[in-house]
């Protein structure tokens, strides 16, 4: 084999131009597809930098292999750049203005006839990833692993100059209640033991903290075992980073810094003022604590306007303590009522009633509760929730959280349905002031909203450690979330370093000393021995890289993704395994009729 052993490659295909003109090249690829045009046949041959036009001779000794050559064949040529004649050029193509007339040709590797054509966008999820080998050549998907290789190079670029070292956490690691459900993995020298793969670095990366560390950052592998979403895997990258001596402006601060560089970098889009948003303010108006602010609506609040109006729905609902809150649709066309039933059909599947709705046709307002509520009621309401004149009020009635959780949902839906949302650019902001805690009624107990090492507002503190079940639902935590277009991109939080606020903090999870000291006895001993305050924060890797490479599926951004069931169909794992090996750990696989 002449090529690779003797004829070294010179360029990638993709990056040969006119400046080689006349030049001699070698190149090596894949055979992208071939025309036959009689005297010569005409290859285009591809590889990760893109395509350029080869031309064979098959009646030439040396080149007479292009009458073997089929698709996915993997060649090497030797060859002249020549200017493509006048009228051929393809500006479609970065290589579009040159040819390479072949000298010298080899075969490979052959290749047998692939299940697709590489490059199809109408191939099913399931056959692209049972062969993601070959899904891996096409070229939109090697575009956006080259994007996550170069977001990774400026983080880490980007986190050095700020005196941040990297340093590697354990994967085989202790299992960490109050979270997901962990991946275990037994152990053959304990038997009976088992070690659980990292949900988060979170306690070891504070323990790095203690051990004086100061700046530490890793790109981490975390596992959770959860139900999946387009844009979840039960493995996934985080870019997490803690720092010593800070509070929650310090950490933001450097956080905003890091992202206007990755986003100059890789977009050459210089990031615009970042606004910060109350959890409570994002909750009432956006119904999400993740909200798309490209979105122009807003939930506008009518409590107080309908409150003792005489229709049953609403008085009861604030008599109970609820609310009724409303979206409204800025778009001039008739809602039909079919289409508002639909809407209906949405927020019922997160617990609401049902929608009350207002149109202003010839200057009258129509509603389902005419004969309840005044016309002068009515048009009150429009004029709140649609001051631009036009449109349709939405209202819905219930708890607060039901309320905001079905109209933010609701609000989502409308905005991509009539295309409200500017996709022209990426809109971030921070929400800031999250409750520490959240009461489960499934478990009746209260859980941490973050995990159990948030540090709650200083002035909270007392509440506590007082267990007061009325004051524990008020508690704010030192957390913040970076949002962009709706997506979570990072989160964080200061921690925890005094041993006492830890320990209020089990108990007000519902942890006896005792098993506060089984599950985390390492960690708060730890706390003992002269803490300092620290914070940190954890970023999305393949979230972030989704919004950059600007697709939807997170699957598109990682080489080897699983399916919604976490299965990987390419090796068809998870898989049985040997007898002996379950022997060998001690374990025995239980019927599923019998678990």
């Amino acid at each position: 084999m002449a090529f690779v052993s003797e004829l070294k490659r010179t360029h990638y295909c993709g990056q040969v131009s006119l400046e080689q003109r006349d030049q001699t090249v070698i190149l090596m690829g894949w055979v992208n597809n071939r025309r036959d045009h009689g005297g010569l046949v005409f290859v285009d041959l591809r590889d990760r930098e893109g395509v350029v036009q080869v031309v064979l001779d098959p009646g030439k000794e040396k080149t007479a292999v292009a009458k073997k050559l089929r698709n996915e064949f993997v060649i090497g040529i030797k060859g002249k750049v020549l200017a493509r004649p006048d009228g051929m050029v393809n500006d479609k193509m970065k290589t579009g203005a040159i040819e390479i007339e072949v000298e010298e040709c080899e075969i490979l590797a052959e290749a047998e006839t692939p299940p697709f054509v590489i490059g199809d966008p109408n191939v099913s999820e399931a056959v692209r990833l049972k062969y993601r080998y070959l899904s891996l050549r096409n070229p939109e998907l090697q575009r956006c692993l080259k994007l996550r290789h170069e977001v990774t190079k400026v983080v880490r670029d980007a986190l050095t100059d700020e005196g941040f070292w990297e340093v590697e956490t354990p994967i085989l690691y202790k299992s960490t209640p109050e979270g997901a459900r962990d991946y275990l993995v037994p152990s053959r020298v304990n038997q009976g033991d088992f070690y659980a793969l990292p949900q988060s670095p979170q306690t070891l990366k504070q323990l790095l903290m203690v051990g004086g560390i100061d700046r530490y950052f890793q790109i981490a592998r975390c596992f959770r075992d959860e139900d999946l979403r387009a844009d979840r895997q039960p493995e996934f990258s985080q870019i997490d980073l803690e720092m010593t001596f800070v509070d929650e402006d310090d950490i933001r601060t450097l956080n905003e810094k890091l992202l206007r560089t990755i986003w100059k970098q890789v977009k050459g889009v210089d990031i615009e003022q970042i606004s910060t948003i109350d959890y409570n303010v994002a909750m009432a108006e956006y119904g999400s604590d993740k909200p798309d602010l490209r979105n122009p609506m807003k939930i506008v609040e009518c409590t107080d306007l309908v409150e003792g109006c005489g229709f049953k729905v609403f008085d009861s609902t604030i008599a109970n303590g609820g609310v009724v809150r409303a979206l409204g649709l800025p778009v001039k066309e008739t809602v039909s009522r079919s289409q508002i039933d639909k809407w209906m059909k949405v927020i019922k599947s997160d617990g609401a009633g049902g929608i009350v709705w207002i149109k202003k046709e010839n200057g009258e307002y129509l509603s389902p509760v005419n004969k309840f509520l005044s016309q002068e009621l009515l048009g009150s309401i429009y004029e709140r929730v649609c001051p631009e004149g036009y449109g349709t009020v939405l209202m819905v009635s219930d708890t607060a959280n039901i309320v905001s959780r079905s109209l933010g949902t609701l609000r989502g839906l409308l905005g991509q349905q009539f295309d409200l949302i500017d996709t022209s650019k990426d809109v971030f902001c921070w929400v800031v002031n999250f409750p520490l805690l959240d009461y489960d009624d499934k478990e009746n107990r209260w859980v941490a909203c973050h995990h159990p090492f948030t540090m709650p507002k200083e002035d909270h503190v007392e509440a506590l450690k007082s267990g007061d079940a009325s004051q524990l639902g008020k508690v704010q935590a030192k957390a913040y979330d970076l949002v962009c277009n709706g997506n979570e991109l990072a989160g964080g939080s200061i921690r925890i370093h005094n041993q006492e606020i830890q320990s209020a903090m089990f108990k007000a999870l519902g942890l006896t000393e005792e098993q506060a000291k089984q599950k985390f006895g390492y960690f708060v001993e730890a706390l003992t021995y002269g803490t300092p305050p620290h914070g940190g924060i954890a970023w999305g890797l393949d979230r972030l890289v989704m919004i950059l490479a600007g697709t939807d599926a997170i699957r598109d951004v990682i080489a080897y993704p699983k399916t919604a069931k976490a299965q990987c169909l390419m090796s068809e794992s998870p898989s049985k395994v040997d007898p002996h090996q379950l022997l060998e750990l001690g374990i025995k696989v239980l019927d599923k009729k019998n678990t």
